[in-house]
Formats: structure tokens, sequence, C-alpha cells
């Protein structure tokens, strides 16, 4: 009967390298949790499903935008559309906390809020939902970051949030 072994029989040099990698590869998932809790990153989840040939046609998408639902609370609806965001423009006051639906009548598109950490990619049928609490003033460009056809570069909007 052959002998069992009890020993991989890796070379020290591969073994070290293997500890390394293990290493490595911790150290990144503790540094990717910590970012995430310390910089409240959130996941864009889907909040609803809806139908993309009607969605412009019924509820909040007929007519998207800006909707104060208390002092310094807002939803805002974006509609994205082949080379455009609906509204393209919306104004808020400094600590506005605004939580943003965002959804696709058309293709699939993409939207980033600049200098937020609000990065969506838009897919028809889905409405993916953020929450984003605006302490600075300053207008804030979305654009979107999906390729979607030939106009793609002249798809944005801006969020201007007001002393």
């Amino acid at each position: 009967m052959s002998e069992i072994k009890t020993s991989m029989n890796l070379d020290p040099y591969e073994r070290n390298w293997i500890i390394i990698s293990i290493v490595l590869a911790v150290i990144f998932a503790i540094i990717i949790a910590v970012a995430g809790f310390a910089y409240g990153i959130q996941v864009p989840s889907p909040e609803q499903r809806v139908d993309p040939r009607t969605v412009a046609l019924e509820g909040p998408w007929a007519d998207p935008g800006l909707r104060e639902l208390a002092p310094g609370k807002y939803d805002a609806y974006i509609l994205a559309q082949t080379w455009s965001f609906v509204p393209r423009e919306m104004t808020v006051p400094v600590g506005a906390e605004v939580t943003f639906y965002i959804t696709s009548k058309d293709v699939q598109h993409g939207l980033k809020l600049q200098d937020t950490n609000l990065n969506v990619q838009v897919v028809p049928g889905q409405v993916s939902k953020l929450t984003i609490t605006f302490d600075e003033p300053g207008d804030y460009d979305y654009i979107c970051t999906e390729y979607c056809g030939a106009a793609h570069a002249v798809m944005f909007g801006t969020l201007h949030v007001e002393e």
C-alpha cells in the first residue's frame, strides 16, 4: 500500500508567494469594507420594476423632476432617454437630502453625479435608488456613463445646490 502524504510538497518559493497572495487578498477585503462603511458607499439596488414602453406616461415618470417631501428632504425622479436626461436641471438648498430615483425608457444608460459617490447603471424597466445629502453649494453635473449612441456626449444635466 502506498504511503499517504500529509504535505503538498510545495517549493518554498511557491509557498511564500501563496501566503503573500492570501495576506494581500485579506488586506484588500478589509480596506474595501472599512472604506465602504467609513465613506457611506451605497450599492444601488433595484427599487422597483416599471414597463419601459409606458414609464413616461404614468406615475412620477409622467412629469419627472424634484419633489419636496419636507423642509430639506427631496425626491428626484430622473428619466434617461436617448441622448437626454429629464429633467436637465434641478435646484436644491444646501443641506438638502435628495433621494434619486432613476430609470430608462429605451436603452441602457449610466448616471454619474460629479463630485459625489452617485454612480448608477440605468437599465430599462428597473428603477435605481440612491440618497445623498448636499452640504456644499455649487453645481453638480450629471453625465451618462454608458455609450448610448451617436449623440451620447450631449447627454448631461446639472443639479444646482444654492445657499
